[in-house]
């Protein structure tokens, strides 16, 4: 299920059966005029497997909205954000939680994470729309739904 209000309104009436949180972490900048297209596809790519999980593990996932956050930003302010995100989301029946992102410097914090880290190395630049990079995006797609799907 994704963040919206038809999916919300379906989670509140079968939350029982949904018992895993999908979380985006996306880092964003403007500093850096080069990397802007780049960073910009990343997150392109990293919404289009993510929504693709979804229907592949729908009635079992829930699909947060996207964490956004500067790249550059301090991981320890980040982490306390997050920590209250889950904090709030510790009333619902979810067992799994995992965070799903582009940007490696996570895999230092994974260990303070509540729940698992998924770094996806998404496909750095080409046209979203192209067979080639729904294709890779697919391939990706069945190998992380059988990982998460080990989790339960």
């Amino acid at each position: 299920m994704k963040w919206s209000k038809v999916d919300l309104d379906k989670y509140v009436q079968a939350k029982e059966y949904i018992d895993t949180l999908l979380i985006p972490l996306i880092p964003f900048q403007l500093a850096k005029d080069n990397d802007l297209a780049k960073e910009a596809f990343q997150r392109e790519s990293l919404e289009m497997f993510l929504h693709e999980i979804e229907k592949e593990l729908m009635g079992r996932v829930l699909l947060m909205p996207s964490y956004n956050y500067l790249k550059v930003a301090d991981k320890e302010n980040e982490l306390k954000r997050i920590h209250s995100i889950i904090e709030d989301a510790s009333v619902q029946p979810c067992q799994h939680i995992f965070y799903v992102t582009t940007d490696a410097s996570w895999k230092k914090e994974e260990k303070n994470l509540d729940g698992e880290l998924i770094w996806w190395p998404s496909v750095n630049e080409g046209d979203i729309h192209s067979e080639e990079t729904r294709t890779v995006i697919r391939n990706q797609v069945n190998q992380v739904s059988e990982l998460i799907r080990t989790f339960w």
